[in-house]
C-alpha cells in the first residue's frame, strides 16, 4: 500500500511509534533489511532485530520514556533517497535506574522509498556529549 508520507514525516513518526512504546508501528518505519546503531554503539541488522532490541527496553528501563524530536535537515539524494539528520531528547522516566533525566542525540537516518513507502534504510543515533570530559549534555546548554 503506497503512503502518502515523505522522508520529512519520519521523525514525527519515529516520536509517535516511540512515545506509544507501539514496537509494530516502530516496526513499520524500517525496511525489512535495515540497519541501526543505538546511541551506546549496539549494531542491528534487520527490522526484527531492531524491534527486539527496543522491545527489551521498551519493557524495562524505557517504559515510562518519552521522545521530542526536532524537524529534519534532509538532504536528497535522488527521487527515492534522502538523508536525515535531525535532533532526539530522550526523557527518561522512574523505570530507568538513574531515575528521570534527559539525553540529547542526533540522528542520521538514510530513507528510502519502495513500492510508495518510506522507510529507514540505516540509522545512527549518537548521544552529544562534552568533548573535553564525555559526560553527556543537552543542546541547548552551554558546556561547562
Amino acid at each position: 500500500m503506497a503512503s502518502e508520507t515523505g522522508p520529512e514525516d519520519i521523525p514525527a513518526r519515529f516520536e509517535a511509534a516511540w512515545n506509544a512504546h507501539d514496537m509494530e508501528a516502530f516496526g513499520r518505519l524500517f525496511h525489512a533489511d535495515a540497519s541501526f546503531v543505538n546511541r551506546f554503539g549496539t549494531y542491528w541488522r534487520g527490522v526484527d532485530r531492531i524491534v527486539a532490541g527496543h522491545a527489551r527496553i521498551h519493557a524495562s528501563v524505557y517504559s515510562d520514556s518519552t521522545l521530542a524530536n526536532a524537524a529534519p535537515d534532509i538532504d536528497r539524494i535522488g527521487k527515492d533517497a534522502a538523508i536525515l539528520h535531525f535532533w532526539s531528547r530522550l526523557s527518561a522516566g522512574q523505570a530507568h535506574p538513574e531515575g528521570p533525566h534527559q539525553v540529547d542525540t542526533i540522528i542520521l537516518a538514510v530513507v528510502t522509498r519502495r513500492e510508495g513507502e518510506w522507510r529507514i534504510q540505516a540509522l545512527e543515533n549518537v548521544t552529544l556529549v562534552n568533548p573535553m570530559t564525555g559526560a553527556p549534555v543537552l543542546r541547548d546548554a552551554p558546556l561547562p
